[in-house]
């Protein structure tokens, strides 16, 4: 039985770890190390870190209550994260070429996230999937609901892209990316459950896993998720920052219903 996962995403901004709002609003919620470690204690599935600077990214958040302390740059976070995790990390933010993709994953990751990458340099995906194998290349589809359905966004949920998600997964999994991370823009932060229909279009049309996200707002959503789109996978940022929706209790939730829970 193939077993579907709950995977947490920390969304890191200027050094800080922030709570993340359709993409564009952010409030800070304090030094990213202390939120690895907790989810790390946890015992998640996976974990995905992506950084969402607007600016050149500044990581010396300094030394707070954390076994490591704060981190000085990049590199220097990943492989403080990593040395941490005993479970896959993936990250992305900022990644442009196929030595940023190296340097990421000699610094620890298990698998990296491209989103803009994607269209300024399309060859990257298939250049990084020779050289790293598709399992460490994680395509990211960003997504709003327009006039003329679902178009894909990259840079920040700035620039449309003209496709749609489904269009766009064929043609990331054609040039070797391993997995989709489907993010629906609008119901980024909103609480309000999980763009099923178009989660289950997407799920549906690729071979490759798709990890949904935006929209978790209870335990429920994780269900609906699983039991109604053709997602592998069902990923969430601010619902595991409040006590009654921990991470623990989503996925205990989440095995009393189902037996294909990782």
């Amino acid at each position: 039985m193939l077993k579907r996962r709950l995977i947490p995403v920390l969304y890191l901004m200027d050094g800080q770890m922030v709570r993340s709002e359709t993409f564009s609003w952010h409030q800070a919620i304090g030094n990213p190390m202390i939120h690895v470690e907790r989810l790390v204690e946890w015992d998640v599935d996976e974990l995905i870190v992506l950084d969402i600077s607007r600016n050149a990214p500044i990581y010396d958040v300094g030394r707070i209550d954390t076994r490591r302390g704060g981190a000085v740059d990049l590199m220097d976070f990943v492989s403080k994260i990593a040395a941490d995790c005993n479970i896959p990390l993936t990250f992305g933010g900022r990644i442009r070429t196929l030595d940023g993709i190296r340097a990421i994953i000699q610094n620890g990751a298990d698998k990296i996230t491209l989103n803009s990458a994607l269209v300024e340099t399309p060859d990257l995906v298939s250049r990084a999937a020779h050289t790293f194998g598709s399992q460490a290349i994680v395509a990211s589809a960003d997504y709003r609901i327009t006039d003329g359905g679902a178009r894909v966004f990259t840079h920040h949920g700035t620039r449309d892209t003209g496709r749609d998600p489904v269009t766009w997964a064929h043609w990331v999994a054609e040039m070797g990316a391993g997995e989709i991370l489907l993010t629906a823009i609008d119901r980024d932060g909103t609480a309000r459950g999980y763009d099923l229909e178009t989660i289950d279009r997407v799920g549906s049309a690729v071979e490759i896993p798709v990890i949904a996200c935006g929209g978790a707002g209870h335990q429920s959503h994780f269900a609906r998720v699983l039991a109604e789109t053709a997602a592998s996978a069902v990923a969430a940022g601010n619902i595991f920052h409040f006590t009654e929706n921990a991470y623990p209790r989503a996925k205990t939730y989440l095995r009393r219903q189902r037996e294909d829970i990782r």
